[in-house]
């Protein structure tokens, strides 16, 4: 017979985060009622006129709307395959590397870059790549007109991409670590008795091995499809590369805080997860169907 009494200390445990839970993720909900209405903060939510589904038509009208969610898209897309291919590549480059000492000091190195904040890291690349920074100096050595790394609306996405990569992909690779360890090492000696040399044995053995895992994350990514990172874009962009480089989440942060159009921004943000969650849900079933993958 099931002993409940056995279990009321890992309540007492989940309580806390049940409590962080309902009032930082559930109450806030209520606040979702702005996408259908007109808001007036001097009314309130519930005072506020009804308007149904007009914040969302006028969204759709919008021209900076629809280039908003095609920059989403288009860096977050390339987030998510510089994410999933670095990775991927760096694992089975270092795991060929047979200085273990070597290995775990490079691992260390390219795992800091994660733990730093996007205000330390992009106040960093704001210096060295600017105007008069240490790179345009260098360039300018070799008689290269200086460039404008952050203010040019071609670069601008493309940097963000690959700042991204560069500071994620250390910490990334720690599942593909995982994966090469669980390879049987009986596997590399029986291909070395064949004749196997080091090069096939990394095609015909390490590669296949971790190639389910690299289809289950990137199969696992699709819900992130509209996140491109607002903290990385809100640190480095400008007005200069609106047009390239404004995403969903700084266009609802300038729409709703800075312009005041709370229930156009709500809209718009209602929009976004309601979308993530369809694709998280799709994603999750594919990654069940294809990698055999579930939580529940």
């Amino acid at each position: 017979m099931l002993n409940r009494g056995a279990y009321k200390h890992y309540y007492v445990m989940l309580l806390p985060g049940l409590i962080w839970l309902f009032f930082f993720n559930l109450l806030p909900m209520y606040g979702v009622l702005m996408a259908f209405k007109d808001f007036n903060p001097g009314l309130g939510i519930m005072k506020s006129d009804w308007i149904g589904l007009e914040n969302f038509k006028y969204m759709f009208q919008l021209d900076d709307s629809r280039q908003v969610f095609q920059n989403t898209i288009f860096i977050a897309a390339l987030k998510m395959a510089g994410n999933l291919i670095t990775p991927l590549i760096f694992a089975l480059m270092l795991n060929e590397v047979k200085n273990r000492l070597f290995t775990r000091s490079v691992q260390t190195i390219v795992y800091l870059p994660h733990f730093l904040s996007w205000v330390i890291v992009a106040g960093i690349m704001l210096d060295i790549l600017s105007y008069t920074g240490p790179v345009n100096q260098v360039l300018a050595m070799f008689g290269s007109e200086p460039i404008l790394f952050f203010a040019n609306e071609r670069i601008f996405p493309w940097m963000v991409v690959l700042s991204d990569v560069w500071k994620e992909f250390g910490f990334a690779a720690i599942i593909f670590f995982a994966a090469l360890t669980s390879i049987n090492p009986e596997m590399y000696e029986a291909a070395a008795i064949d004749g196997a040399s080091q090069f096939k044995r990394l095609l015909h053995i390490t590669l296949p091995s971790v190639i389910p895992v690299a289809i289950l994350l990137g199969t696992l990514s699709l819900g992130n499809v509209l996140n491109a990172g607002f903290d990385q874009i809100f640190n480095l962009y400008n007005p200069s590369v609106y047009s390239t480089g404004d995403i969903i989440d700084t266009w609802v942060y300038r729409a709703g805080l800075l312009d005041m159009q709370y229930g156009l921004a709500t809209a718009v943000g209602l929009l976004k997860s309601v979308v993530g969650l369809v694709l998280i849900a799709i994603s999750y079933t594919l990654a069940y169907r294809f990698a055999n993958y579930r939580i529940f």
